[in-house]
This record gives C-alpha cells, sequence and structure tokens, in this order.
C-alpha cells in the first residue's frame, strides 16, 4: 500500500470518528446525560426516549379516535337539536296563524249579532208605532187593549229569544277565544323551552368544539358550530314583540 493510500484511509478513519463523537454528543445532548457517559447509559437513555416516544403516539391516536367520537355525537345533538327547534317554529306559526284566524271569526260573528241586534231594534220600533196607530184607529175598546196586550207579549217574546240567541252567540265566542288563548300560551311556552335548551347545546357545543381543537391534528376538520339565530328564536321567545319590531320598520 503506497503511502497516499495510507494517509487517504487514515483521513478517513478521522473523519469517521469525528462524526461518531459528533452524534453521541448531540444525543446526549439532547437525553440530558453527561457527555462522558458510557454507551451502555446511553443506549438505555435511547430505549426510553423510544419508550416515550411510542406511548405518545399511541396516546395521541387514542385522542383522535376520542375526538372522533365526540364530534360524532356532538353532530348528532346539534342535528336533534335543529329538529326541535324546527317542529317549535312550525307550531308556534301554527298557533299564530289559528289565533289570527280565531280573532277574525269573533270580529265577524260580533259584526253579525250587531247586526241581528239592529235589526230586533228596528222590528220593535216599527211594531211600536203600529201599535200606536192602531190604538189610535181602534180607540182602546177592550178587545183591542187585549189584542194589543197580546202582541206585545208575543214581540217581548220574540226580543227575549233574539237575546238569549245574541247572548249565546257572544258566549260561544268568548270560549272560543280562551281556547284559542290557552292554545296560544302553551304554544309559546313549548317554544321558550326548546328555545332555552337550543340556547344551552349551543354553549356546550361551543366549548366542546374549543376543547377538540388540541386534540386533532387539523382544527379547520372539525365540524362549524352554526351560529344563533338570535332573532328567530326571540321571535319564538316573544312572537308579539318580534311582530311589533318588524311591524315599526
Amino acid at each position: 500500500m503506497s503511502q497516499t493510500q495510507q494517509d487517504l484511509q487514515l483521513k478517513v478513519w478521522k473523519e469517521l470518528a469525528i462524526s461518531k463523537q459528533m452524534l453521541m454528543r448531540a444525543a446526549t445532548d439532547a437525553l440530558k446525560l453527561d457527555p462522558e457517559c458510557t454507551q451502555e447509559e446511553l443506549k438505555e437513555a435511547l430505549g426510553g426516549a423510544l419508550e416515550k416516544i411510542a406511548r405518545a403516539d399511541t396516546d395521541l391516536f387514542n385522542a383522535k379516535e376520542e375526538a372522533k367520537v365526540a364530534i360524532t355525537a356532538l353532530e348528532k345533538k346539534v342535528a336533534a337539536t335543529e329538529e326541535r327547534l324546527s317542529i317549535a317554529q312550525k307550531a308556534a306559526a301554527e298557533a299564530k296563524a289559528a289565533l289570527e284566524d280565531a280573532v277574525q271569526q269573533m270580529a265577524n260573528q260580533r259584526a253579525a249579532a250587531a247586526r241581528e241586534l239592529q235589526k230586533v231594534k228596528d222590528r220593535l220600533i216599527e211594531r211600536d208605532k203600529a201599535l200606536k196607530a192602531i190604538n189610535t184607529a181602534l180607540n182602546d175598546t177592550p178587545e183591542n187593549i187585549l189584542k194589543k196586550v197580546n202582541r206585545l207579549k208575543k214581540e217581548k217574546q220574540e226580543e227575549a229569544d233574539a237575546r238569549r240567541q245574541i247572548e249565546s252567540a257572544l258566549n260561544t265566542l268568548r270560549t272560543e277565544k280562551r281556547q284559542q288563548d290557552q292554545k296560544s300560551a302553551d304554544a309559546l311556552r313549548n317554544g321558550t323551552t326548546l328555545v332555552s335548551r337550543y340556547r344551552d347545546l349551543h354553549a356546550l357545543s361551543l366549548k366542546l368544539h374549543e376543547q377538540l381543537q388540541p386534540l386533532v391534528e387539523d382544527a379547520k376538520s372539525l365540524p362549524e358550530i352554526p351560529e344563533l339565530d338570535t332573532e328567530l328564536l326571540e321571535a319564538i321567545e316573544q312572537p308579539s314583540d318580534s311582530n311589533s319590531k318588524r311591524a315599526a320598520r
């Protein structure tokens, strides 16, 4: 072997030794070991570090699986709440339509009752005029007086019957109005309860979403929590206030 080859081989061995020392120094620094530690101590420290990495990988995998389960449960809760909210909105709309229809029916029936009462009054006036004319023509003979008395009794009976009919119609209207008010109150109470539960679930969903973000690799992969439609929720809780605000606008 020539001197040049020997020099080259010696140079390569020196570089390998230096590289090995640099690697061992970097490993001891990373593992916070004494640079003069033995190979066994370095090997044991590397084994412990590898075990920690393996446990960390396992914990990360378990956290991802738990996050997937939590996301699925959250999506189911949101879907169920949206369904209940839709039902509450439909019930509130139906109750409002029924109330408006009942109010219109009451107004129509009151107008009809007022017209009937006015007709009865008009008939009484006409009969009174006719009775006066008859009295004048017949000079109030006993027979005429008896006839007039009978007619008056009949007219009073008809008037009483007409009044009873009107009163019965008004009582029916009052009963229907109370029933409709009760239905509207029940619908409003149910809608308020659902809105309260929806607000609580939305707050819980936001909290869970925030807690899940550090547990997943990509926080953007989590489903977005829809914003609360406060105007719609307020319309369900206080329909009368909501209607007045829209009318003002």
